[in-house]
């Protein structure tokens, strides 16, 4: 009998503690509120919402979490555009009515070597309701003053910066969501055969959310067969098993486009704009990954429009003057006929190509990092799973008679 009362006084005691140490952080807590409301007002009440319906919780937590420090929700805005904003009305802008039609936007890295290239692609986009970016990676914006449609684009000048370093900084997905589909394209495309609207037409129709336009065979530099165009269909989506390259699905023989000249859609620019590493700024090794962001199988939503073809010149720009692969090997012949007056031009030229020597080491160095990262990322996050790591051992698995 004497053992149950103690148990019961000890009992007693642990609650009445208890009792004391809640009410205490209770105190505290509504003191901190009262104290720090701008740090405090993101968090959600435990304690209150314990005595709410489990209905109001949600909603009251939801509420909260979107809110923006303290300001009303209806005064927040998300996102921004890359439209050019008048100083003053007009009358003539007074009188436009907003157009409905989807908006589209094109960025492209621009040095002044490779104005008339640019120029062409300009002239091309500009009237299907494209808003245009120009990365001057050399620094030069005054000289393209002289075009009818310089004022009307977006220019963004940073010396010796790579496309994918201005895209990591001036396309966040906040700032180009407004854009159903964003071209990020090199400099070195002739567009003489290719039209932005039927091409658009076709990536929707197929409902290509990564896509690039074929590459002319004869007048390309081919990295991979993948980016050649064919002459039969508008499209397609891989190469025949038939290429001894190509004997396995997956890049670069499907599901993957390379990185010269990508179209993505809204949403996997959203997903592929996070992939771009910040320091990583030639971008080696992410046209791999691509697949990551296509919303679903990458062999379905990846491919290349061949009715709407490009030729790619090929052409080295960063480290030295631009120069096609048919221009190196005129200069190399023309090197070896070089008399003794000349070789001061032959070192300035060599100083060139010792740069974009460099450049292309650097390019590789950041490859390897990048898978490195990539490997690395795979094996910490513990609740990812690789969507195509499945279909590859389906595929392999052998067939049971």
């Amino acid at each position: 009998m004497r053992l149950r009362l103690r148990l019961l006084v000890l009992c007693l005691i642990i609650l009445f503690v208890v009792y004391n140490m809640a009410s205490y952080q209770h105190r505290q807590t509504a003191l901190d509120v009262k104290s720090r409301p701008f740090e405090t007002m993101m968090e959600p009440d435990v304690a209150g919402a314990k005595v709410s319906s489990r209905a109001t919780i949600k909603v009251s937590e939801r509420v909260a979490a979107s809110r923006i420090g303290f300001l009303p929700h209806g005064i927040v805005e998300h996102y921004s555009d890359m439209e050019l904003k008048p100083l003053w009305l007009t009358k003539s802008l007074q009188s436009q009515k907003p157009t409905q039609n989807e908006r589209c936007l094109i960025a492209i890295p621009a040095g002044i070597n490779q104005k008339k290239s640019v120029d062409a692609i300009m002239k091309k986009f500009l009237p299907e309701n494209f808003t245009a970016i120009l990365f001057h990676y050399d620094g030069k914006v005054n000289e393209w003053n002289d075009l009818p449609w310089s004022k009307s684009v977006i220019h963004i000048a940073a010396s010796n910066q790579t496309k994918w370093w201005f895209a990591k900084r001036f396309l966040h997905p906040a700032v180009v969501s407004v854009y159903a589909y964003i071209f990020l394209w090199d400099e070195d495309l002739e567009v003489n055969n290719f039209n932005p609207r039927r091409y658009l037409n076709i990536v929707k129709s197929e409902k290509l959310v990564i896509s690039q336009p074929g590459l002319d065979p004869k007048l390309s530099e081919i990295h991979h067969p993948i980016t050649v165009r064919k002459k039969a269909g508008s499209f397609h989506r891989r190469v025949s098993r038939a290429n001894k390259e190509c004997s396995r699905e997956g890049p670069p023989c499907s599901g993957w486009v390379e990185g010269m000249a990508p179209v993505f859609s809204k949403s996997a620019w959203q997903c592929a704009w996070h992939l771009i590493q910040n320091d990583l700024v030639h971008g080696w090794g992410i046209d791999y990954k691509f697949g990551y962001c296509a919303q679903g199988d990458r062999t379905e939503n990846i491919g290349v429009v061949d009715s709407e073809f490009v030729v790619h010149r090929g052409v080295q720009t960063l480290g030295g003057s631009a120069m096609t692969k048919n221009t190196r090997a005129k200069n190399s012949n023309a090197l070896r006929q070089k008399t003794a007056q000349g070789l001061q031009q032959t070192r300035v030229r060599t100083a060139g190509l010792d740069m974009r020597t460099k450049v292309r080491r650097k390019s590789r160095v950041e490859l390897r990092d990048f898978q490195k990262r990539w490997e690395r990322a795979t094996r910490e996050d513990r609740t990812w799973v690789d969507p195509f790591a499945r279909r590859r051992k389906r595929r392999n698995r052998p067939a049971v008679d």
